[in-house]
């Protein structure tokens, strides 16, 4: 299951409040451990990558990751470090659940990936929201200040939404708009166990 969403959308939040709802039936992934490693590159050239384009992300392992979760297989998924832009040394061992979560930008993209899910969901939240929230988040936790996050916003990431985000919404199966909160993620997390009941796919 596919949730999409531009940065701040909210999409790790129903991500983790799925998961909690679906307990042991549910397991979950993010896009984000999915970015390139830029190990190989100085801090500075680093520093100038467009991390909002989707060319940012290795599709071919997440496609990878992807297949053998659907087969049942136990796989190791990267961890990715957004203050170095590398990859962390270790993996994290990922069993498989009848309901897989992964919530990401650009999820509903690429055809080979997009096929690969039963349900797909797109956020809708304005422009104001997402800004909050992004800097509540990259301040607090990957070590930015207000003014380039600001920045970064206004030159990359909103510019990018608008490119490749925001279309996604036309491929989701549900669209949920700007103001939706617990009760919708209640009633989804509901539909879920009940098709899981009936032993219906999603």
């Amino acid at each position: 299951m596919a949730i999409v969403g531009g940065s701040g959308a909210g999409k790790s939040w129903l991500a983790r409040r799925l998961e909690a709802a679906l307990g042991d039936k549910a397991a979950r992934l993010s896009l984000d451990d999915f970015y390139r490693d830029r190990s190989a590159l100085s801090p500075a050239r680093r520093a100038l990558i467009n991390y909002d384009h989707p060319r940012a992300i290795d599709w071919r392992k997440l496609e990878s990751v992807l297949r053998h979760c659907l087969t049942g297989r136990c796989v190791d998924l990267p961890r990715y470090d957004f203050k170095s832009h590398t990859r962390r040394w270790e993996a994290a061992h990922f069993t498989p659940k009848p309901v897989i979560l992964i919530e990401g930008l650009w999820l509903l993209r690429r055809p080979s990936v997009r096929r690969l899910f039963s349900l797909s969901i797109f956020l809708d939240a304005p422009r104001s929201t997402r800004l909050r929230r992004r800097l509540q988040r990259d301040v607090a936790a990957r070590g930015r200040t207000t003014a380039s996050v600001r920045d970064q916003f206004r030159k990359s990431v909103e510019p990018m939404h608008r490119r490749f985000v925001a279309p996604q919404s036309r491929r989701a199966n549900v669209v949920l708009p700007s103001g939706w909160g617990e009760p919708e993620a209640a009633r989804l997390a509901q539909a879920i166990l009940e098709q899981l009941g009936s032993g219906t796919s999603l």
